[in-house]
């Protein structure tokens, strides 16, 4: 196994596989969605997964709204599958967020966070009563709970609130998209999200550390471990219909810059 840390209470490798892919999300262009889409029948996504857990990682990040992805999650918990899942909780698919924590409970989530494009308006509207009322609700089934993010001042306000375990911070200030304004990647946001990241009292996933797509898979992963804590791990997606040892390079990448 990958060098793991204590998060939350989990024994998490540091580097973690997200599922971006899997539903199409390239944040590239349409057509290049509907290629992801195309290729992640629910039989490869397995197949990945299964490929991690033989690479050394131990968890996996997931929506809790794309269809065939979290039937797939479904499935694979349910027949055993042993990578434990940390859930990307957004409160479409349900009556309200509550309900889309129970059902990741019921499901087998180890953990979850509520979505970043959701997060961004809390911040925006400084709505911290919705906040505190969805992580209440989930610590009191015992889930860690924490928040995604597009820009480090929602990470600092929240931090400010002390109501989540964990955060989740996009290496890239690319919320932009979920306000209608389109993607957004400029390097001039890494910095100050790494920045972030080490200010942050509680543990971290750092993810779109390669902009989505957009650098050097070695480059970024060099720069990303090397600019967050000790304690915080890397969520990575991984389309396999680009390279079918994506997943065993990474980890490769990952055991070289750590040492392990």
């Amino acid at each position: 196994m990958l060098p793991t840390v204590d998060f939350c209470g989990l024994r998490v490798t540091r580097l973690i596989i997200g599922a971006n892919p899997f539903g199409g999300f390239s944040h590239q262009t349409p057509e290049r969605d509907a290629e992801m889409v195309a290729y992640h029948t629910p039989e490869r996504i397995r197949e990945t997964w299964s490929r991690a857990e033989a690479a050394g990682i131990n968890t996996m990040v997931t929506n809790n709204e794309t269809p065939h992805v979290i039937g797939t999650v479904r499935e694979y918990l349910a027949g055993g599958g042993r990578l434990q899942w940390i859930a990307q909780l957004a409160d479409r698919p349900y009556e309200n967020m509550l309900a889309a924590v129970d059902d990741a409970v019921r499901i087998g989530a180890k953990a979850a966070y509520f979505h970043g494009g959701l997060v961004d308006g809390l911040y925006t509207s400084k709505d911290d009563r919705t906040l505190r009322t969805w992580a209440e609700h989930a610590r009191s089934l015992g889930l860690p709970i924490g928040v995604a993010g597009h820009a480090p001042e929602v990470h600092d306000w929240v931090a400010s609130l002390d109501v989540v375990d964990f955060h989740v911070v996009c290496f890239f200030n690319c919320g932009s998209l979920h306000s209608g304004q389109g993607h957004r990647f400029r390097l001039a946001d890494v910095a100050p999200a790494a920045e972030c990241v080490r200010r942050l009292p509680k543990p971290c996933i750092a993810y779109k550390v390669m902009g989505a797509g957009r650098i050097d898979p070695l480059m970024a992963l060099e720069y990303a471990f090397g600019h967050i804590k000790p304690g915080d791990v890397v969520n990575v997606g991984m389309h396999r219909g680009d390279k079918d040892g994506m997943v065993e390079e990474n980890v490769g990448f990952v055991r070289e810059i750590l040492g392990a």
